[in-house]
């Protein structure tokens, strides 16, 4: 895969197995991932998101929770590339928003009962401290609508990379 990924005609033309391999780096959902390659073939990458978006919708929440298990918490060292990308802000995060983040990580845990999931890409450590410290005033049925809006986001801009078409 090249920089500007693999091109929706290729990842139309994957069998099935290499494609699900290729959406589980996208989401960790196996249950999203079967239903996106079933679909194919998309010929555009705005298909894709349409079905992407429409299989999140009707995913299990215990798929979403292993959705979320593929994903680090904001401000720990992210274990695959995608989220290396995607939290590159936090580079510049001084120790005091550092702190606050990781205490905000553990309230809203045990609170929620899940990771702090946000979409990241672009957005400062400052931008991403308040956002965790908004959400920590939602009641547990609205944090879970939003993190399903965050995922979608994240996975739009995996499939994006992953076939060179914009989310």
């Amino acid at each position: 895969m090249t920089d500007n990924g693999i091109g929706p005609a290729r990842f139309d033309a994957l069998p099935e197995p290499e494609a699900i391999e290729l959406l589980l780096a996208c989401c960790a959902s196996p249950e999203w991932a079967r239903a996106v390659a079933a679909k194919r073939p998309y010929g555009s990458a705005g298909a894709l998101f349409a079905a992407a978006d429409a299989a999140l919708a009707g995913v299990s929440e215990a798929e979403i929770d292993l959705a979320m298990a593929g994903h680090p918490r904001i401000g720990d060292r992210p274990d695959n590339a995608n989220s290396a990308r995607e939290q590159a802000g936090m580079a510049d995060a001084g120790d005091a928003v550092r702190a606050a983040i990781a205490a905000g990580n553990r309230e809203y845990e045990a609170k929620f009962g899940h990771v702090y999931l946000v979409c990241a890409t672009g957005l400062s450590p400052e931008r991403l401290l308040a956002i965790l410290t908004e959400r920590l005033g939602n009641d547990p049925a609205e944090e879970r609508r939003i993190v399903r809006t965050e995922l979608a986001k994240i996975n739009r801009i995996r499939l994006g990379r992953l076939i060179g078409g914009q989310a």
